[in-house]
């Protein structure tokens, strides 16, 4: 049976459209005021568009009223200006997952500024820079960093940067970190067993959040996507609903056969969970993580 908790909340300002996606991506098919990196065209962009306009076009029917913007590496590298202006112009709706270049001189003092213009944590993955990718003093500054100033270090990672993960967050216990699409476990179609165990270690890391993510490209990458839920259930146990968020990963969750509604419906319908897990899960994790 379907919760109802979204209901109950009545006088919240997001009351009709309550739910949050932790994780989308938008960008301009208007490549001349928003110019395109790494060489990239228009005719490179897929889909074409995705907006916010066109995300919520999407978005409110399935009652999801803010998201998480992150910044896409291969279209605007290391520029989060056109999300900072997304946010600007949606108060409230969205809030900003950047991208900062470790490896140019003190990063870290940019982090303060960005987090006036709602950016409320950093991407940081393993393939920019390989196996260097947790190296070096800037890379280490934007985590104590990100320790005072409260912005998450959001890992977009495969399941072999895990123990590169857990010794940056025993070196900085007071940072948020946010681990995207269960660490990509299954992304090949298997979901192994010493994959998720690595993942679940990070539980006894306290500052460690999950996004539950990205169905549409793990395991068997086909809606009801019931084969993930074994993995879901022992990531929930292991951190707690309050330490895991549901997520899109729009558009590519929208398009292509895949939707909104099939992903909420896996948490909400489908995983047995109580009305104030799914809660926690839909709403409050990432409220607490980039809109607090």
């Amino acid at each position: 049976m379907a919760s109802t908790w979204p209901a109950r909340a009545a006088e919240d300002k997001f009351a009709e459209h309550p739910l949050i996606d932790a994780h989308s991506h938008v960008w301009s098919p208007d490549t001349k005021k928003w110019p395109l990196a790494n060489g990239k065209t228009q005719a490179d962009l897929d889909p074409p568009s995705f907006t916010p306009e066109e995300l919520l076009k999407q978005a409110h029917p399935v009652k999801v009223g803010r998201a998480v913007l992150i910044q896409h590496h291969t279209y605007h590298s290391w520029d989060n200006s056109y999300l900072i202006d997304c946010a600007a112009r949606f108060p409230g709706t969205f809030a900003v997952t950047g991208m900062l270049d470790d490896t140019q001189p003190v990063p870290e003092k940019q982090m303060p500024e960005l987090l006036t213009k709602r950016v409320r944590g950093f991407r940081i993955t393993s393939w920019i820079r390989k196996e260097k990718w947790l190296s070096g003093d800037g890379m280490a500054a934007m985590w104590k960093t990100g320790g005072e100033t409260g912005q998450a270090m959001c890992c977009l990672i495969n399941p072999e940067d895990l123990p590169g993960v857990a010794d940056m967050c025993r070196k900085h216990p007071d940072t948020t970190v946010v681990i995207d699409h269960f660490a990509r476990i299954g992304v090949d179609g298997e979901i192994r067993d010493a994959d998720v165990k690595n993942l679940l270690a990070l539980a006894q890391h306290k500052k460690v959040n999950v996004k539950l993510s990205a169905y549409y490209a793990l395991g068997k990458k086909e809606a009801p996507y019931e084969d993930l839920l074994p993995m879901i259930r022992r990531v929930l146990t292991a951190f707690g609903p309050e330490r895991c968020m549901w997520a899109s990963d729009a558009p590519y969750q929208v398009v292509k056969g895949h939707t909104y509604a099939a992903s909420i419906a896996l948490l909400r319908d489908r995983a047995g969970l109580s009305a104030g897990d799914q809660e926690q899960l839909f709403r409050k994790t990432a409220e607490r993580i980039y809109f607090a």
